[in-house]
């Protein structure tokens, strides 16, 4: 049912407009990513594949692409709103929340740096609740 209801653009635009909806559909997009990776892994494991050196190949450009896209996209919408705020003066509350959100994109690239330096792409307790929103 909850499938149909978001199928409707302006149910998922409402729905997206709710911090905690929005973090629980990226949240369950990876992982849904994470869960589908893990499963190629295993048919890979299983099936010894002649084709199994290109397909993990691929697997690292996407992924590296993906992190490359959303460092993208997150720099260019940053560079397109911030300029709007020249023209009006934000409330408390908004100001509250975006230094809030800003904190959760710090510790995301902490996290990313981490990951890309070590690959150690464990998320600590305190990091979890950050990226909750907690």
């Amino acid at each position: 049912m909850a499938t149909d209801l978001l199928r409707r653009p302006s149910v998922a635009f409402e729905a997206m407009t709710d911090h905690t909806a929005r973090h629980q559909v990226n949240h369950a997009q990876v992982e849904q990513s994470r869960r589908l990776r893990e499963a190629d892994e295993q048919q890979l494991n299983r099936s010894e594949s002649p084709f199994e050196p290109e397909v993990r190949r691929i697997n690292h450009a996407l992924e590296f692409l993906d992190l490359v896209g959303a460092c993208q996209r997150f720099v260019a919408a940053t560079g397109r709103i911030v300029p709007s705020l020249r023209e009006r003066r934000l409330s408390e509350d908004e100001r509250e929340t975006v230094h809030r959100d800003v904190d959760r994109v710090r510790a995301t690239c902490e996290w990313i740096t981490t990951a890309v330096d070590t690959g150690e792409v464990d998320v600590d307790e305190e990091l979890a609740k950050l990226l909750r929103g907690e």
